[in-house]
């Protein structure tokens, strides 16, 4: 699959994203250990990575210039009096380059959903909106996220793939996004484990993949990382 590029965000398709949710081995200097690994196999095979690391390490491991990083979860109140808001001009002023947006560990209700990947979109940010299932796409994509990552959350941390499990699930999810937001990139999550489980997630239309236990609980990171990325 050629790259698709994503202008300013940086950012390219197919992806390899990686959210560290709040593993405690996934943190601090092993979060920084993970970014080198994923810069370093996806310079090797040019796949475009990102990572998505706890909220403390934003900030210092955009500054490391490794890869793109992203949020997990932005607020969308404006820059203000928000005491404890992660906003999204912290993010830029701190070098991220966007955010997971309602994450099945941190779903939003649907116009809060709407009014953060706006204000995303008005500071050049990428916007990663997860979806549990096609009907949730088909609400979501008239938004134009920038990337549109469907998890059935049933099979999230699971051994199960969604590209094995519930194939269906992506066909429906790449049509959807073809014909209501050409310009939105598909991703797919949930069980991946295997570099058979991205050949067939991509063969299926996804652009890439958003991944987090199969590689942060790994007992060899790196190695599961290399494993994943061949699957490109």
């Amino acid at each position: 699959m050629p790259p698709r590029s994503t202008s300013h965000t940086g950012l390219s398709a197919p992806l390899f994203l990686l959210n560290l949710k709040a593993y405690p081995a996934a943190m601090g200097r092993g979060a920084l250990a993970l970014a080198r690994s994923l810069q370093r196999e996806g310079s090797r095979a040019g796949v475009a990575v990102g990572l998505a690391p706890s909220a403390p390490d934003l900030g210092w491991l955009a500054r490391e210039r490794t890869i793109p990083i992203l949020a997990q979860h932005v607020d969308a109140e404006p820059a203000g009096p928000f005491t404890g808001r992660v906003v999204v001009e912290a993010l830029a002023a701190a070098g991220v380059r966007g955010s997971l947006v309602n994450h099945s560990e941190h779903p939003l209700p649907f116009p809060l959903i709407q009014k953060t990947v706006e204000r995303l979109r008005s500071a050049r940010m990428v916007s990663v909106v997860c979806a549990k299932d096609p009907a949730m796409v088909r609400r979501l994509l008239p938004l134009h996220p920038t990337y549109l990552a469907i998890e059935p959350p049933e099979l999230i941390g699971g051994r199960r793939s969604v590209s094995t499990a519930r194939p269906e699930v992506i066909t429906q999810t790449v049509e959807l996004a073809q014909a209501i937001a050409p310009t939105t990139h598909v991703l797919c999550g949930a069980g991946i484990h295997s570099a058979h489980d991205v050949r067939r997630a991509l063969a299926l239309g996804s652009e890439g993949i958003l991944v987090a236990s199969a590689v942060a609980l790994a007992p060899n990171p790196a190695r599961a990382i290399r494993a994943l990325i061949a699957g490109f």
